[in-house]
């Protein structure tokens, strides 16, 4: 009888070793794939080289916009998992810089992107996934409200017109309304 436990003991065992292993091999490749650029980050690639932007701003509901040109070099980093997006213009007459960073996170199967700037000390992170009908990704998130320092939500798109021309969308939501607060222009040099 004890051969019997003992048969059944190791028995249990294995299986118990045999399931670690598989659970170990499925994690493996679930990292796998979260680790390894694929089709989406092929998508931001198409993305890379140097562009000009027309840049207008709306700085409340009802005024005239600003306006200024500009460049954006983007270039994939970190082995072809991100798009970095360094930007330089004027606004209101001062030197204007910004980073953005975008990727496509494989896990959770969305876009996300997130800005910083001279003009500003916070920094804005949006999430969003492709919509066919626009030929755009639509962004959400939110941002701070630097006069009330409140999240302010946002909705952003990114338009590919086509391989040399893109068009950026912003927006504030607030109360289910969106106003049209910036729009970015981007030809490709």
């Amino acid at each position: 009888m004890k051969k019997f436990f003992s048969l059944i003991t190791i028995a249990v065992v294995c299986l118990c070793i045999n399931a670690k292993a598989q659970d170990d091999q499925a994690a493996m490749k679930k990292w796998m794939d979260y680790m390894t650029p694929g089709d989406m980050q092929k998508e931001l690639a198409k993305s890379e080289g140097e562009w000009e932007t027309e840049t207008t701003v709306w700085m409340a509901p009802n005024t005239p916009p600003m306006t200024s040109k500009g460049t954006c070099t983007n270039k994939m980093i970190m082995g072809g998992r991100f798009l970095e997006s360094k930007h330089t213009s004027t606004f209101m007459n001062m030197p204007f810089e910004g980073v953005g960073t975008y990727g496509y996170d494989n896990a959770k199967k969305v876009f996300w992107t997130t800005w910083i700037d001279n003009m500003g000390t916070g920094m804005m992170h949006l999430e969003g996934t492709w919509d066919d009908g626009s030929q755009s990704v639509i962004f959400t998130g939110s941002m701070v409200e630097p006069t009330t320092g409140a999240d302010q939500k946002i909705k952003e798109t990114h338009k590919i017109i086509d391989d040399n021309n893109q068009l950026m969308e912003m927006f504030t939501v607030a109360d289910g309304k969106e106003t049209k607060t910036m729009e970015v222009k981007f030809k490709r040099k």
